[in-house]
C-alpha cells in the first residue's frame, strides 16, 4: 500500500466512486425479483450513499440454481487447482491495482477509519486471497495403510454449492476470509453480505468476473437477513452454510439446517474476550500498548476485541494512568481524514445499542458519544454479572475487573459462555504457559494482543463457533467432504471378501 493521502483527496475520491447497486448473479449485475431497494449509509455523515437491490427468496432459488448448473458442469468444480490458483491471483492483482477504490469505499459504507481500510483491511484481503490461491495446490490427499491386496485413497472434494453470511464490522476481510477456502476448493458460493455494508463485496464479484472466476460461481445477494439469509439456510440446494456474526443469529443457522437438508454450519461467533495482565508483567508501558489496540481498534467492532481487562490489584494503577496515555494516540473524527483512529459505528441501532451500556457508569477515562460516535471509554466494574462483564458490547468499551491472584485472574477469564480469544500479559514463562493451556479461547496470545495470521486457525470454544475455523489450511477442510476410495487388487473373488 502505498503512502496514505490527505482528507481532501480520499473526498475527492469518493465523490468519484462509482457505486454497485444491483445484486450480481450468474456474472452480472440485476435489480432485484421484487424490484425492492434499500437505502445504504454513510454513518459518519447520514448521508445516503446509494440505493442497492434488496434481494428475496426469489433472488436465492435463482442464485441457487446458477450455482448449481457452475457446480455440476465443472466450469470452476473440475478445474485443475493450478488453474483455479492463477485466476484468484489474477484476483488479488486486480484488487491491488483498485485498492485504493475498495479502502474508500469501505469507510463511506461503514464508518471505518480509512487509516485501518488502507493499512490492515485491503492489504489483509489481497494478502489472503493469495495466500489461499498459493495452498490450492499444495494441500495432498491420503492413502491408507491397508493391505498388501487393497489400495485406499482419502481424496478431498468440494461441498458444493456454499453460503457465505459476512458481518458488517469487517466486510472485505471476512469476504477474503470464506470465498478464499471455499474457491480455492473448488466451490461455488453465494455470499449474503450485511445489509449495513454490501458496497465492496459487490465491487469484488465484479473484479472476480474480470479476473477469470466463471459466471454463477460467485453470486453476492444484497438485503436483509429474514428475506436472504433466512431463505439461504434453508434452501434444499445449499450444501452448506459459513456464518460469521452473533451467536443469536448463529443459531438461527443451525435451526435451518435442522428443518431443511441438514446442510453443513460453520459459525464463527461472539466473543467477550479477557486480556489478563498479571503482577509481574514487564514493560507496562508496552502491555497498555496493546491492551488499548485489543480494545478499541476498529471502534471494538471486533469479535476478538479484548474487552474485559483483568489486572491483579499490584500493577492495576500504574498500569491504568499507561493505558489513558496510550489512548490520547487514538483520535475520534471524520474516518476518511488519514489522522483519525476512531471513526463512527456502523448505524445509528448499534450507536444507541452501546450508548445503553455506558447509562448510569462513572466512566474512568473517556465516555462521550455523540452523532454515531462513541469515543474510548474504560468503565471500573465491580460487579461480575454486570451487562458490561457479561455481555457482547461490540463498541470501544473496556471493563477493568481486579484480582489478586493468577487462579482468580485464569477462573474469571473462563466465566463466560464465549470462548474466542484471550490474552494474558506475565514475564513468567511457566505462568503463561499454565495459563494459556487454561484459558479457554481458540486463540490465546502471549504478551501481546492479536488473531494469529493467515497460517493459523481462528475460531471459538463454547457459544463462539461451531463447526470448523477460518484461516490456514484447516479453512479449506471445512468447504470439502472426504471420500474413501477402496481398491481391491486380488483376482480370487473369495479372498476379496475376506
Amino acid at each position: 500500500m502505498s503512502d496514505l493521502l490527505t482528507r481532501d483527496e480520499y473526498k475527492a475520491i469518493a465523490a468519484g466512486l462509482d457505486l454497485p447497486t444491483g445484486a450480481f448473479i450468474d456474472g452480472s449485475f440485476r435489480s432485484a425479483a421484487s424490484a425492492d431497494v434499500f437505502e445504504t449509509v454513510n454513518p459518519a455523515t447520514g448521508e445516503v450513499l446509494t440505493e442497492i437491490a434488496a434481494c428475496g427468496a426469489a433472488d436465492v432459488d435463482l442464485a441457487a440454481q446458477k450455482a448449481r448448473d457452475a457446480f455440476e458442469d465443472g466450469r470452476w468444480s473440475k478445474l485443475p487447482p493450478s488453474e483455479r490458483k492463477d485466476v484468484l491471483i489474477r484476483l488479488a492483482k486486480l484488487m491491488t491495482r483498485n485498492a485504493r477504490e475498495l479502502a474508500v469505499m469501505e469507510s463511506l459504507d461503514s464508518g471505518k477509519t480509512i487509516y485501518d481500510c488502507e493499512t490492515v483491511d485491503v492489504p489483509e484481503t489481497i494478502h489472503c486471497l493469495k495466500w489461499h490461491a498459493e495452498a490450492i495446490d499444495k494441500i495432498y490427499d491420503q492413502v491408507s495403510p491397508a493391505s498388501d491386496d487393497h489400495i485406499a485413497m482419502i481424496v478431498r472434494e468440494p461441498v458444493g454449492v456454499v453460503g457465505l453470511v459476512l458481518p458488517w464490522n469487517f466486510p472485505l476481510l471476512m469476504l477474503a476470509w470464506k470465498i478464499g477456502p471455499a474457491l480455492a476448493a473448488g466451490c461455488s458460493v453465494i455470499v449474503k453480505p450485511a445489509e449495513e455494508t454490501s458496497l465492496t463485496a459487490l465491487r469484488v464479484a465484479e473484479l472476480a468476473l474480470e479476473a477469470g472466476i466463471p459466471p454463477g460461481v460467485l453470486n453476492v445477494l444484497p438485503g436483509m437477513g429474514p428475506e436472504v439469509g433466512e431463505p439461504l439456510g434453508r434452501h434444499m440446494d445449499v450444501d452448506m452454510i459459513s456464518f460469521t456474526g452473533s451467536t443469536e443469529t448463529g443459531r438461527r443457522f443451525l435451526t435451518y439446517a435442522g428443518e431443511s437438508n441438514l446442510k453443513e454450519v460453520t459459525l464463527e461467533m461472539g466473543g467477550k474476550n479477557p486480556a489478563i495482565v498479571l503482577d509481574d508483567a514487564e514493560n507496562l508501558d508496552r502491555v497498555a500498548a496493546h491492551v488499548v489496540n485489543g480494545a478499541f481498534w476498529n471502534m471494538g467492532e471486533n469479535c476478538s476485541a479484548s474487552s474485559r481487562l483483568i489486572v491483579q490489584a499490584g500493577v492495576r494503577d500504574a498500569l491504568l494512568k499507561r493505558i489513558e496515555a496510550h489512548m490520547r494516540d487514538w483520535p475520534m473524527g471524520d474516518p476518511l481524514d488519514p489522522e483519525m483512529r476512531i471513526g463512527a459505528l456502523v448505524s445509528q441501532a448499534h450507536f444507541e445499542k452501546v450508548c445503553g451500556y455506558l447509562d448510569g457508569q462513572t466512566a474512568l477515562i473517556g465516555g462521550a458519544a455523540k452523532g454515531g460516535f462513541v469515543a474510548p471509554t474504560v468503565l471500573d466494574v465491580t460487579d461480575r454479572n454486570a451487562p458490561q462483564v457479561r455481555e457482547e458490547i461490540f463498541g470501544p468499551v473496556l471493563s477493568v475487573l481486579t484480582v489478586q491472584s493468577f487462579d482468580e485472574a485464569i477462573a474469571l477469564a473462563n466465566d463466560t459462555h464465549y470462548g474466542l480469544a484471550a490474552s494474558i500479559f506475565t514475564s513468567n514463562v511457566k505462568r503463561a504457559l499454565r495459563g494459556a493451556r487454561a484459558l479457554r479461547a481458540g486463540t490465546v496470545t502471549v504478551n501481546a494482543f492479536g488473531e494469529g495470521d493467515s497460517s493459523t486457525p481462528f475460531g471459538g470454544y463454547k457459544q463462539s463457533g461451531f463447526g470448523g475455523r477460518d484461516n490456514g489450511v484447516h479453512a479449506h477442510d471445512q468447504y470439502t467432504q472426504l471420500k474413501t476410495i477402496w481398491v481391491d487388487l486380488t483376482d480370487d473373488p473369495e479372498e476379496a471378501l475376506d
